[in-house]
């Protein structure tokens, strides 16, 4: 019924598709894991690229830090905190 050169079940393709699907089984799925390690375990970036650095201590933050350990009395806070704020 079929020769040697009539495949035409295979449409041709015989190895060169079996091939492509073999890409596709482990491909993808290894492109997936690949892009979620690297989502997982990278560093944040900002839109520019550069890292993202904590928001540093406002002058106003660290004289709420000061009052809250006790360094500085309520008086003394309340000066320093209008000042700040005036300007």
């Amino acid at each position: 019924m079929y020769g040697p050169y009539d495949h035409s079940w295979m449409l041709g393709g015989g190895m060169l598709l079996g091939g492509l699907w073999m890409l596709l089984i482990w491909g993808i799925p290894l492109l997936v894991l690949f892009a979620l390690l690297k989502y997982l375990f990278a560093r944040p970036r900002g839109s520019a690229g550069r890292e993202i650095k904590p928001a540093s201590a406002t002058p106003l933050d660290i004289l709420k830090e000061a009052y809250a350990r006790g360094e500085i009395g309520r008086d003394e806070y309340l000066q320093k905190r209008d000042d700040l704020l005036e300007k």
